[in-house]
């Protein structure tokens, strides 16, 4: 792009596989829109450093924040998180300058024996499936689910990288394990799926495959040149849900799941503002969901509406929808954090 730099660009990284799988495709796609080099610079987060389950040690910006020093020092230029992790506040002095196309925002099960979900507890040798997540927010609509359902089945909190995770379904410790689809898929391990679950049984965490590619508020001709990657959808999209989050005063590591999407979908992911068909996508939907861990206590909603135009409009979405879940009592299922 002209008027910038040919000096190497520092992009701020955490050091785990898939940070580093999903920032080198960032990188990239900087160095083709800017014609500069990119130098990824590995930083240790407080959440990768600690072994404590993440309600523990707060959830809230602990793989963001030393990200966030660095910029603040001048020590990187951008840095890229995967969205879902990043606090709803935004720092003054740092900008959200790209948010890029969103990859398949379902959670995904990778299973012993390449079960499905629903048939995980019937076949289980324990008589209870024992399936693993560190998060209170699957757990939640995985134990709603299975109450509904009369499936047996017991949510496990366990932590790790995805290698980890894994582990344990191999190892026979676990009969199945709960991650993103979209980080195995930056890191080509989507084969290892056994079942994607429909956001009709779980919903994402709210920005949930999506990226945020973050850098200083002052560097114009960088935040110029970034915003090159953005997807106007997506970033509508998170907006609307990390507006809801943020009104229902959760933190990224609640029992809170958010999604804003096409309706009706023709296919389980669709990418983009027009339909497989050619017509253009005027209306988005989204949906809601707080939860007690052991899924005894849900509230659920949906708003459908025109795709917001502005930022103001897709954080309003999300507040109406955030009113209307706080007036159904979703207040208080968010502290009731028991397994």
């Amino acid at each position: 792009m002209s008027g910038m730099s040919t000096k190497a660009l520092r992009l701020g990284t955490r050091r785990s596989k898939l940070a580093m799988a999903q920032s080198g495709q960032v990188a990239d796609a900087v160095r083709r829109v800017t014609g500069r080099p990119v130098e990824l610079v590995e930083i240790t987060t407080y959440g990768d450093a600690s072994r404590e389950h993440l309600t523990q040690i707060g959830g809230t910006g602990v793989f963001v924040t030393a990200l966030r020093d660095a910029l603040a020092k001048g020590e990187v230029d951008f840095a890229v998180h995967s969205l879902k992790d990043l606090p709803t506040a935004q720092p003054e002095d740092l900008v959200l300058a790209a948010v890029p196309e969103r990859e398949d925002p379902r959670d995904v099960i990778v299973a012993r024996d390449a079960l499905k979900f629903t048939d995980l507890a019937a076949s289980s040798p324990r008589g209870v499936a024992r399936i693993g997540t560190g998060s209170p927010r699957r757990a939640a609509q995985l134990n709603a689910y299975a109450r509904v359902h009369g499936l047996d089945i017991r949510t496990v909190p366990i932590r790790g990288n995805i290698d980890t995770r894994i582990r344990y379904v191999h190892d026979g410790e676990l009969d199945a394990v709960v991650l993103a689809a979209a980080g195995l898929s930056r890191i080509g391990r989507l084969d290892e799926v056994t079942d994607f679950l429909s956001v009709d049984t779980v919903l994402p965490a709210p920005g949930q495959g999506a990226l945020a590619i973050e850098c200083a508020a002052d560097d114009a001709a960088l935040i110029d040149a970034l915003g090159e990657l953005d997807d106007p959808f997506t970033r509508v999209a998170v907006t609307a849900e990390r507006s809801l989050l943020a009104a229902l005063e959760a933190g990224c590591s609640a029992p809170v799941g958010a999604l804003a999407d096409l309706p009706p979908l023709s296919a389980p992911f669709e990418r983009g503002t027009h339909r497989a068909d050619g017509q253009i996508v005027n209306e988005m939907r989204l949906r809601g969901v707080v939860g007690t861990t052991d899924g005894s206590r849900m509230v659920q909603l949906s708003t459908t509406g025109p795709v917001p135009e502005t930022h103001d409009g897709a954080m309003a979405l999300g507040r109406e929808l955030a009113a209307e879940m706080l007036a159904q009592g979703a207040a208080g299922l968010m502290g009731e954090q028991a397994q």
